[in-house]
């Protein structure tokens, strides 16, 4: 599971700019639930060899009652519960406030890994200037720049050396090639608890413990016609006695690291509601991880022919990029239609790991290139040679030719088409990359 890194502090200390430092992008996943705020975003970051997903947050006010901040306060209090590590981000220009020392109080009393980061601290040292964010009892002052890029390899040094070290003698990715890791996902309350305890015919909660342990996902082990399943349940239920407010039920991290860690991804959507901006990112994420994916409406008999018809046109209009996968319309609660999910889950399986053989996928290209060469671009007409596999899960295609930078996107399409009409790749995304060759004599005119 990849570490998560949250960010906090008041407004405007720069954690914004932290973020988009770290995630070097400013696209993040959103977490978008009616009457919030949008100001709690996911981001995925890397730093050497470790990845890591960044949390930002909107102005922390711990103590808030009502309003707006009030809001902004749950959200940053379930991205605290999210992180494995904290970073409490303090402006150093302005010094020391009041709402600063709150904040502290509220992060030393969790006592979870907290590092303490001055940011705007270009020109100034860890030493007297920044002495009174002692005070705060949080330890060391790291200080850095997040808007000229300075201290930031320091911090991110320091909160990898605070995150659990992982035994090296045992292979993160240990797991039976014959088991699938299916990945339940979507929004809170479309029924991914109640499909898969359908499927295992018994009740199980997935429960954890506050603060910080929702990082793991529950696996459940499950066997159906001879096939070994791991389904991954990401509904990040609450334990009785341990109650969260509604919102605080789902988990977006816990999402994103099921989806990274699993083989095929059973996206869920809500009959009721359609396609909502929440769906969107998800699907997107799978999409960006590669992932294989199954899409399920659920609570399909909850609705009528004429909200039926606006649920299609809403998966149409919303969701065109997972044109690919398979659509099942289901009621996870009447045990409608989960027959067919699991070939659909087993054919975009077989699929994410198809082998295709370089002689099939050249005289593949050479027959697209006869019935449609590429568009020639001002002086250059692309010529596409020879093509071979370049990868698995999801299947990557590269080809190789001349002036291929000048291959337009239509014609990228139009050969992705070819090759999964070819090899049925059903429920897979599919990656085709373009390599020209260099002409040898370039530098010798």
């Amino acid at each position: 599971m990849m570490p998560v890194i949250a960010l906090v502090g008041r407004p405007n200390v720069g954690k914004s700019t932290l973020f988009n430092r770290l995630t070097k992008s400013r696209d993040a996943i959103v977490a978008d639930f009616a009457g919030l705020t949008r100001d709690r975003h996911y981001g995925n970051a890397k730093h050497g060899r470790h990845e890591f997903i960044v949390i930002d947050t909107g102005g922390f006010e711990p103590d808030a009652t009502n309003g707006i901040f009030k809001e902004m306060a749950k959200q940053t209090r379930q991205a605290v519960a999210e992180a494995d590590v904290v970073v409490f981000v303090v402006d150093a220009r302005e010094g020391l406030s009041s709402q600063d020392h709150d904040i502290a109080k509220y992060l030393r009393r969790l006592g979870k890994p907290c590092l303490l980061v001055a940011n705007k601290a270009e020109g100034m040292k860890a030493g007297t200037q920044l002495g009174e964010f002692f005070e705060l009892g949080l330890g060391e002052v790291i200080p850095v720049s997040a808007a000229h890029g300075q201290g930031i390899k320091d911090l991110l040094d320091r909160a990898f050396e605070t995150l659990p070290v992982v035994d090296a003698s045992e292979p993160l990715d240990e797991r039976d090639p014959g088991v699938i890791k299916l990945a339940v996902a979507g929004r809170p309350n479309v029924g991914k608890s109640t499909l898969i305890n359908t499927w295992l015919g018994e009740e199980r909660l997935v429960a954890f413990d506050l603060p910080g342990t929702t990082r793991d996902a529950i696996s459940v082990p499950f066997e159906r016609n001879g096939q070994k399943f791991e389904l991954i349940d990401t509904a990040g239920l609450r334990r009785r006695g341990k109650v969260f407010e509604a919102i605080e039920k789902f988990s977006v991290v816990k999402t994103l690291q099921a989806i990274e860690s699993s083989n095929v991804v059973l996206l869920l959507i809500d009959a009721t509601q359609g396609v909502t901006d929440q769906d969107a990112h998800i699907a997107g994420y799978i999409l960006e991880s590669g992932r294989a994916v199954v899409m399920a409406i659920n609570k399909w008999d909850a609705i009528d022919e004429y909200q039926r018809e606006l649920v299609k046109r809403s998966v149409e209009t919303r969701l065109p990029f997972l044109k690919f996968a398979n659509m099942h319309l289901i009621s996870a609660q009447k045990r409608q239609g989960l027959g067919p999910l699991w070939t659909s889950i087993a054919q975009a399986h077989r699929a994410a790991n198809c082998k295709m053989s370089t002689p099939i996928l050249t005289r593949l290209l050479l027959e697209a290139v006869q019935f449609q060469s590429p568009k020639r671009a001002g002086m250059f007409r692309p010529k596409l040679r020879y093509a071979h596999q370049g990868g698995m899960n999801p299947p990557v295609i590269v080809i190789h030719g001349n002036s291929l930078e000048h291959v337009s996107d239509a014609y990228r399409r139009f050969l992705e088409g070819r090759f999964r009409k070819e090899f049925d790749l059903v429920g897979t995304p599919l990656r085709v990359e373009f390599k020209s060759s260099s002409n040898p004599f370039v530098d010798k005119a």
